[in-house]
């Protein structure tokens, strides 16, 4: 495992991996690994493909309970743990709160919000339109509306919907941490018309100000850049092992999870953040685009 395309007419396994089941994968593999067990074996014991046990150790597919007790009295697991491990395998059968707007939301994004939900930090870097987590409900669905995939007026409304409720994670009690590095074009990009973006641009003046939450962006002047290969999100977990970055495609996505995919991708984030405007500066020159409109 370490690089996962999906696309919307991939084949998806319960709706995707969700962080549980990630979780409960890498766990499974962790132990097969010190019982010394193949997956070839692991899944005769079970009565199971070996294909299946990779999927399973992979987070790709839900491990059935009469299954994991199996693989659990192979690796001589001990009773709590194998108790906290049961209960990783009901969370990941649990649908997420998107599950009700999979008629709006594309099957590929699905992974993305379920990860996101579960994210201690997002760092993203984009290029064409204001991130998702600090976009206003106006600037959603003239950006919806603008792409192929979404389909009728009705479907923009959804996934406004959805973004919503996603950026309820960056208020609360223990709000995510967002960073953001913004190229000069998605201020400068008209999306909606005037009015929508002078309250997008508020929007991210709102947002920088917040503790949890830096905007920092890239001048025209600046030049070339590590960047300009293409945006891209790196998902952060207190568990270092589930950091996931996310490039998005057209009708699909990419997710990278090698650490050494990893590691190129947080230098090149901080790298991105040395090179461009401090939030403070950033939210001037908002404040001075914004007066523009």
């Amino acid at each position: 495992m370490g690089r996962r395309v999906l696309r919307e007419d991939g084949t998806m396994v319960d709706g995707g991996p969700t962080v549980p089941a990630r979780r409960l994968g890498r766990e499974l593999k962790r132990l097969r690994d010190v019982s010394a067990k193949t997956q070839v074996e692991v899944g005769k014991y079970v009565g199971t493909p070996s294909t299946t046990i990779s999927k399973i150790e992979n987070g790709d597919r839900n491990v059935p309970l009469p299954h994991l007790k199996l693989m659990l009295q192979l690796y001589e697991v001990d009773p709590a743990h194998a108790e906290y491990l049961t209960q990783l395998a009901r969370q990941a059968k649990e649908p997420g709160w998107w599950a009700d707007y999979r008629d709006v939301v594309p099957t590929w994004f699905t992974e993305y919000i379920g990860l996101e939900s579960a994210a201690s930090a997002v760092w993203t870097y984009e290029q064409e339109y204001v991130p998702g987590l600090l976009q206003t409900r106006a600037y959603t669905e003239a950006v919806t509306l603008a792409v192929s995939w979404t389909g009728p007026s009705e479907s923009a409304e959804g996934f406004a919907r959805v973004r919503v409720t996603r950026q309820k994670r960056l208020s609360g009690e223990a709000p995510m941490t967002l960073r953001a590095v913004l190229s000069e074009a998605v201020l400068r990009r008209q999306v909606g018309g005037a009015e929508v973006m002078r309250e997008q641009l508020a929007r991210l003046r709102e947002a920088a100000s917040r503790p949890n939450i830096t905007v920092q962006v890239l001048p025209f002047s600046l030049g070339a850049h590590p960047g300009m290969t293409g945006p891209f999100t790196m998902l952060r977990f207190t568990e270092r092992a589930m950091d996931v970055v996310f490039v998005e495609q057209r009708g699909g996505a990419v997710y990278l999870e090698r650490p050494v995919d990893i590691d190129v991708h947080e230098a090149t984030f901080e790298r991105l953040c040395d090179l461009a405007l401090s939030n403070d500066d950033t939210i001037s020159l908002l404040t001075e685009i914004e007066r523009g409109y």
